[in-house]
C-alpha cells in the first residue's frame, strides 16, 4: 500500500531509493474525508500529508468576519505541512480537506531527521516549498488584476491537475469559497463556459469538456505557476495523467 502511494504522490516519487529508505518505515496511508481538517491557524503541525489518488486540500485564510478565501491547493503533486522549518512549526493558515481520498501521514519530526540525514532530501523539500510558494504569489496577483471568468478556468485547471479526472466533485459553493466572490457570481460566470462546450455542471460535479479551451480562456496565472515548477522541479510539476 505504501509503495504504490510513493507511486502516486510526485513529491515522495521524486525520492531517491535511499532517501525512501529514510521514510518508508515511518509512514501510514490513511484516508482523508471531505471537510477534515488537519491544522488550525496557530496550531504546531506535528504531522505531514501527502495526498495521494484524487484527495486534495487547501489552505485556507479565514478573516474576522467569517469570510475566507483559499491560499494554495494541494493534491498529488506535493504536501502539506511542515516541509522546510526546522523545530516549532505553527501553522499560518487553516488545511482543510476539499476533495476526499488517501493520503500518507508521517510525523512532522521523522522529515526533520530524515533531511538531517539527506542533503538531497532537503533540497528537494525546500525546491518543493518554493513552488508552492510560487502558486500563492501568483494567486495574490490573479486575485487582484484578472476577471472572474479568467480566475474561474485558473482555478478548475489547477484542481483537474491534481485531481486526475475529467469529472470533479465539486460544488458550486465550494468554487465561490475558493474564489471569494458569491455562490450567483460563480453561477453567472461558468454558464457562458458551459454554452461553450468548456465545461458541464451538474448537481455537485464540474466535467471538464474541453482542457485546451479553457486554457485559453484562462489568463496567464496557471502557466506561469506551471512553468515555475518545471524549472524549479524539472519533469515533476502536477499533471492530468490517462
Amino acid at each position: 500500500m505504501v509503495a504504490r502511494a510513493f507511486r502516486n504522490n510526485r513529491l515522495l516519487a521524486a525520492l531517491t531509493a535511499s532517501d525512501r529508505a529514510l521514510l518508508e518505515r515511518r509512514l501510514r496511508v490513511i484516508e482523508l474525508p471531505r471537510g477534515k481538517v488537519l491544522f488550525e491557524p496557530g496550531e504546531d503541525v506535528v504531522e505531514t500529508h501527502f495526498p495521494v489518488t484524487r484527495a486534495m486540500t487547501s489552505l485556507v485564510l479565514t478573516m474576522k468576519d467569517g469570510t475566507a478565501a483559499e491560499a494554495a491547493t494541494i493534491g498529488r503533486e506535493g504536501a502539506v505541512g511542515g516541509i522546510v522549518s526546522a523545530g516549532h512549526k505553527p501553522a499560518f493558515a487553516r488545511a482543510v480537506v476539499q476533495i476526499p481520498g488517501l493520503a500518507v501521514r508521517i510525523e512532522t519530526a521523522r522529515i526533520e531527521e530524515a533531511k538531517q540525514c539527506s542533503p538531497a532530501l532537503r533540497d528537494l523539500l525546500t525546491r518543493y516549498a518554493d513552488a508552492l510558494l510560487a502558486q500563492v504569489l501568483q494567486s495574490v496577483a490573479c486575485n487582484a488584476l484578472h476577471a472572474m471568468d479568467e480566475r474561474l478556468c485558473r482555478c478548475l485547471l489547477t484542481i483537474h491537475d491534481r485531481v486526475n479526472a475529467d469529472e470533479l466533485p465539486l460544488t458550486q459553493e465550494y468554487l465561490a469559497g475558493m474564489l471569494g466572490v458569491h455562490r450567483a457570481t460563480v453561477v453567472r460566470v461558468a454558464q457562458p463556459l458551459q454554452k461553450e462546450g468548456l465545461i458541464r455542471f451538474s448537481r455537485g460535479r464540474i466535467t471538464i469538456l474541453n482542457r485546451k479551451g479553457l486554457e485559453r480562456a484562462a489568463c496567464e496565472c496557471h502557466a506561469a505557476v506551471a512553468r515555475h515548477f518545471a524549472r524549479v522541479l524539472p519533469g515533476y510539476h502536477a499533471q492530468k495523467v490517462r
